[in-house]
């Protein structure tokens, strides 16, 4: 990551908690584990933790108190699933009490020039989430070119996506701020964007904040906004 002009003075503890999905997708995690994710998650009052599919509804009964939001992913990690088996992981995740999706595009079509295809399948899922759960394109950049990239946006868009996302976190590279910055002028500002692999100190924290994204998938929340804390004696 490159250095950043945004500073810890510029921001306060809760607009940066606020752009954090705390991520608990490993899947060797234990129950143990993705509990105390979401105790952490709570404790430092991010915006959301985005957990397995089979850990939704253990998740939504543990934060039934908290401010912080269940969400989960959607043909993950490839994108490869078939439409209907989207749509249905979608359906099951709302009923468990997910209320944010971050699913893969198909990125195997979209490099192929398959638009129509891409379109019908984000559309899907968003048509299944019917306005009760924010839906975000996660478009695996590591695989695709800008021109390729800008076309997800777009697609994103016309599906009626509510965000674009850069990454799996299972693909050889993550968020870049060149990323970013194309996402960010490649959708209009009702479509928001989120950064997600590689993520893992403050200053990356507010160098993606500053190229244009919203929201940041981590793992490295407690160490971030302890940073945070220490800089700002807060």
């Amino acid at each position: 990551m490159q250095p950043t002009s945004l500073t810890v003075a510029d921001v306060t503890y809760e607009q940066l908690a606020g752009t954090i999905d705390h991520s608990l997708l490993k899947p060797e995690l234990t129950l143990d584990e993705v509990i105390a994710g979401c105790d952490l998650a709570d404790r430092y009052s991010v915006v959301s933790v985005c957990v397995r599919p089979a850990d939704v509804a253990l998740c939504a009964e543990h934060l039934a108190d908290s401010t912080v939001a269940v969400g989960t992913v959607i043909g993950f990690p490839h994108g490869d699933s078939a439409t209907a088996t989207k749509v249905f992981e979608a359906k099951q995740a709302m009923a468990d009490g997910a209320v944010e999706l971050d699913m893969v595009l198909n990125y195997g079509l979209l490099r192929s020039g398959e638009d129509e295809r891409v379109l019908e399948d984000i559309r899907a899922v968003v048509d299944a989430a019917s306005g009760d759960a924010l839906v975000k394109v996660i478009f695996e950049n590591a695989y695709l070119d800008d021109a390729q990239k800008v076309r997800a946006c777009e697609l994103a868009e016309a599906a009626g996506a509510d965000y674009v996302k850069t990454s799996t976190g299972y693909a050889p590279t993550g968020a870049t701020l060149e990323d970013l910055r194309l996402m960010r002028a490649s959708v209009s500002p009702a479509v928001k964007v989120k950064a997600a692999h590689g993520v893992r100190t403050l200053d990356a924290l507010l160098a993606v904040i500053e190229a244009g994204a919203d929201r940041c998938g981590a793992t490295a929340t407690a160490a971030m906004l302890d940073d945070y804390r220490e800089r700002t004696g807060t």
